[in-house]
């Protein structure tokens, strides 16, 4: 199967939701969609499956015009964010549902759905209802419902963000294998750069209904084409500093001064902004190339395992992310430091002009 969105637009009133998206996919392959909230994700998944129908632009399945064509008569699933279950029906009867409103034999349905209850580890569930069971076994229902159906498109709209941190790690590890197993399109929305390292597969970075870059998710995270790609595949968002080059010379803000790394060399003089990731901020100097920025303490926020630091140096608002927790006080002065070869280079118009080495990149402590 193949799947196209060609100029699809969708206004609502005044509003333009999506902004001639134009997109493909190809059977077994996995798709993220990856936004901030409000960037129309959500909607795209809606004018895939049907449920909507574009302003202009047309939906074209294996070449042939679905545009206005009822979801009922496509092969379609999709997997919202809330446990949608239907609560009077034991765990067997939600997952059969769609099986038995298509009239599928009932030895098949018996079949599909053990199958699938097994691949989701609710084989042992199939009696209770939804109400007896914990949240992400309710929305492991809600996914092998999608999934029994055995469709040739996928749609998953975040449906791991209401579970806690280490359900989500389950379920994420266990829905790539199941995704390999399938020859369907998969499309998985979020708005977690993290998550959508984890699943892999193909990216699609959209904000306030544009598509901003797509591509290998992998190469997207190392080569983001603008800043705007850059600081929605970063969480926290991607640190900016302005400065220029001259020579064999980076300059940024007041008093920081670095040689050009092998990346730079090749660039013009001029005015460019650098970004650098906070996880390649620290506050110690791991390697003698590394960069010192003097910086004042504006917040400290320890979440489960790590520290995130935000500090303001020269005007310029950074985030450092450091493992474990760091107490510091807020006011106080610090020294963080970077590695040069760890900057991203963009030009005046936020376009990517030079991009750190994968290698690079992967291991900060370089």
């Amino acid at each position: 199967m193949s799947l196209s969105l060609e100029g699809i637009t969708k206004k609502v009133g005044r509003e333009t939701h999506i902004d001639h998206v134009s997109l493909s996919f190809e059977s077994g392959s996995r798709n993220i969609l990856l936004g901030r909230t409000l960037a129309g994700k959500t909607s795209l998944l809606r004018l895939m499956a049907g449920l909507d129908k574009p302003s202009s632009g047309r939906v074209l399945v294996n070449g042939a015009d679905v545009t206005g064509k009822s979801v009922r008569k496509r092969s379609i699933a999709m997997v919202y964010q809330q446990f949608i279950n239907y609560p009077s029906l034991t765990v067997y009867n939600n997952i059969a549902s769609p099986l038995k409103i298509a009239k599928v034999p009932k030895p098949e349905i018996h079949r599909r759905v053990h199958a699938t209850a097994e691949m989701l580890h609710l084989d042992g569930f199939l009696n209770r209802l939804p109400s007896e069971l914990s949240g992400g076994q309710q929305q492991r229902v809600a996914i092998a419902r999608a999934l029994v159906k055995e469709t040739d498109l996928l749609l998953l709209d975040e449906p791991l963000v209401n579970l806690d941190y280490k359900l989500r790690e389950e379920l994420r590890t266990e829905l790539q294998d199941i995704f390999e197993a399938r020859q369907a399109i998969v499309v998985y929305t979020t708005t977690e750069p993290t998550e959508a390292l984890m699943l892999g597969g193909n990216i699609v970075v959209i904000n306030e209904g544009s598509v901003l870059q797509t591509g290998p998710t992998p190469e997207v995270y190392h080569h983001p084409n603008t800043t705007k790609v850059a600081e929605v595949f970063s969480d926290p968002p991607i640190n900016f500093l302005k400065g220029s080059i001259e020579g064999d010379t980076a300059r940024m803000g007041q008093n920081i001064e670095m040689p050009l790394e092998d990346h730079m060399t090749s660039l013009p003089d001029g005015n460019y902004r650098f970004g650098v990731r906070s996880n390649h901020f620290f506050l110690s100097q791991r390697n003698k190339k590394n960069v010192r920025i003097p910086a004042k303490v504006e917040l400290a926020e320890i979440n489960g395992s790590e520290t995130f630091i935000h500090a303001d140096y020269d005007g310029f608002r950074v985030v450092v992310q450091e493992n474990g927790i760091r107490p510091v006080k807020i006011g106080a002065e610090i020294a963080i430091f970077v590695n040069p070869s760890s900057f991203f280079v963009y030009d005046g118009a936020g376009a990517l002009v030079a991009s750190p080495s994968p290698e690079a990149a992967r291991d900060p402590l370089k």
